[in-house]
């Protein structure tokens, strides 16, 4: 039985990833993926059902821990972590897959298993917004 930790951040969202033999089920923050909201079910399920495609059927339980950020960013972190998870655990099984997995990732989305690292622009000094300043009008 082999446990493998990997972890995924959005924002700032960090999702940790556990993933060990198993029948295939994934639980985030301690509740099955299935109970959450359609669209995020539907963005968890996207890593999944690529492997499903490439590999075949899963054999692995994932179990993801995930803090901070908002409803969105958690579930982006979740699924880059979900992704890295089964990249690493097929490395150890059968590195050809693994290798087939890695592409069918990137030619879906780029950010299943590199992290978006772009974050909110800060408020520049006597300003309320991050970029334009206010136009002045000598009327």
């Amino acid at each position: 039985m082999m446990i493998k930790n990997v972890s995924g951040k959005r924002k700032r969202a960090v999702a940790k990833a556990s993933i060990k033999d198993g029948n295939g089920k994934v639980i985030i923050n301690k509740k099955p993926y299935e109970l959450m909201e359609m669209f995020n079910r539907m963005r968890i399920e996207e890593p999944l059902r690529i492997a499903k495609e490439t590999i075949g059927e899963i054999k692995f339980d994932i179990e993801v821990k995930v803090r901070g950020g908002g409803k969105e960013g958690q579930v982006e972190a979740s699924r880059l972590a979900i992704a890295r998870a089964l990249v690493q655990a097929m490395k150890e099984q059968d590195a050809k897959k693994a290798e087939l997995l890695k592409k069918a990732y990137l030619s879906y989305d780029r950010n299943l298993l590199i992290a978006d690292v772009r974050r909110k622009e800060m408020y520049k000094p006597g300003d309320s917004k991050a970029r334009a300043k206010r136009q002045k009008s000598y009327r």
